[in-house]
């Protein structure tokens, strides 16, 4: 099979791709830009394009799939050749799908959580050795990809709400048709594809109205416009089993956090009340496929993560820092709260980053209002030079304390200014927590952290 890649780069694109030269594909590609861990991957592996840029001539009749990624543009030169010779173009959700028909699919939804609760499952389902495909938005300790496509019976999707390809607006989770779906908690994001909040709320009552005749949906009844959008929803396959859960109990004692079970209390190291959430989620998952509740429990006292979800940096006696992906309203909220709470004698100092297109959308970010309150003190970090390449109205410092409702919010626009206060800072008895879904300005937090420590 020759399968060419338009957007090899991505950061799921260059896996499958790898995974289709792995499982005996002839593959090729093509980007405008790549940057690590892409580039080296795509290097090691034989795939990395000679030079940046889209080539019509890449596109020939012996080809049999084209994979389009979302980073291409409709006018995209190549894909423009492919649609003129007929070649057969999938969106990644529709050939990840394509690959799946016969298998038992499981997709894992919501604006918060969806990867931890997929690492989970995914750590369970290895731990008792089952045979199963995934696909996650982050590296999961034990698994040297962040996909795997294979004869496995069952896969483990993370799906998220974001558009399909620039052919395709509708939200990549409704591609999977998933067997068993789970629904984490909604919290507006994407302002600039969905740019209000009913257009963005009814693609999660989508994905729930997609579920299947005997199979499951898994929600969280403590979100309120979760449990809105399910519980009385006619248009829910009325044989669909649909399955509430709750927070997991649990204790918090120096430092460390126990779970509340039926068998004991049991150690883990994940924290804070969204990630006792999301595992509760994880076991209903578990459970439908199999595993016993105390082969979970087992599971979870060595699960240490997603990658850069409350990811633990270093830490000595004084302090401990935390890199987190959080950039949303309700993720930064939960992710401050959750460090707060673990350590509630020691301060905490949180610093994210705003660079997305909402975080930087004068309109959107009064959606932080109050959310860093938590934090002894509040830092936030973005670049002037991101918001005008956005094509966004400028923002300024005063703006930002007055959207977070914090009048002693540090403000920074330039990471050497931000590199010198954090150094400048008392840490004893003093944690710190940074978060971006970015790259923080290109900061080193290991270097940074490694430099606080001492």
């Amino acid at each position: 099979m020759n399968i060419h890649f338009i957007g090899i780069g991505g950061s799921v694109m260059h896996n499958i791709a790898i995974r289709e030269k792995m499982n005996g594909n002839t593959v090729t590609g093509s980007d405008d830009a790549w940057y690590n861990p892409s580039e080296s991957r795509l290097k090691e592996n034989g795939l990395l394009p000679q030079k940046a840029g889209w080539f019509p001539e890449n596109i020939t009749s012996d080809l049999d799939k084209i994979v389009l990624g979302m980073h291409a543009k409709a006018d995209n030169p190549e894909l423009l050749k492919a649609q003129e010779l007929g070649i057969k173009i999938y969106s990644y959700p529709e050939y990840i799908y394509s690959l799946s028909e016969n298998k038992e699919r499981v997709v894992i939804g919501g604006s918060h959580g969806k990867t931890t609760i997929t690492a989970m499952v995914m750590h369970t389902l290895r731990l008792q050795s089952y045979d199963f495909d995934y696909l996650i938005g982050a590296y999961v300790e034990g698994f040297d990809s962040t996909v795997r496509l294979s004869d496995a019976p069952i896969i483990i999707i993370e799906g998220d709400e974001y558009q399909t390809s620039p052919l395709d607006k509708t939200p990549k989770f409704l591609h999977y048709h998933h067997h068993i779906g789970v629904l984490s908690g909604i919290a507006w994001d994407h302002a600039n594809v969905y740019p209000d909040f009913e257009g963005y709320k009814n693609q999660f009552r989508l994905f729930a109205e997609n579920s299947v005749k005997a199979g499951a949906f898994i929600y969280n009844e403590e979100d309120k416009l979760v449990k809105e959008i399910v519980e009385g929803n006619d248009k829910i396959h009325f044989d669909t089993i649909l399955l509430p859960y709750t927070t997991h109990s649990s204790t918090v004692k120096d430092g460390k956090t126990f779970l509340k079970t039926e068998l004991g209390k049991m150690e883990v190291s994940v924290f804070g009340e969204h990630n006792m959430s999301n595992l509760n989620a994880a076991k209903i998952v578990c459970r439908r496929l199999g595993i016993r509740e105390s082969q979970f429990y087992d599971a979870m006292m060595s699960f240490r993560g997603a990658s850069k979800r409350l990811e633990l940096v270093g830490e000595n006696d004084n302090m401990h820092v935390f890199k987190d992906f959080a950039h949303s309203p309700s993720k930064v909220e939960a992710t401050i709260k959750a460090v707060k709470k673990q350590y509630p004698k020691q301060r905490l100092t949180a610093c994210m980053e705003l660079h997305t297109f909402s975080s930087l959308n004068k309109e959107f970010i009064q959606e932080y209002a109050n959310t860093a309150n938590s934090a002894d003190v509040a830092i936030v970090y973005y670049n002037p030079e991101y918001v005008e390449a956005k094509g966004l109205p400028a923002i300024s410092k005063q703006d930002l304390k007055d959207a977070f409702k914090k009048q002693d919010l540090e403000v920074f626009t330039t990471t050497d200014e931000l590199e010198s206060f954090l150094v400048a800072q008392d840490w004893k008895q003093n944690n710190l927590l940074i978060m971006s879904s970015g790259k923080m300005g290109g900061m080193n937090i290991e270097s940074l952290a490694n430099q606080l420590l001492g």
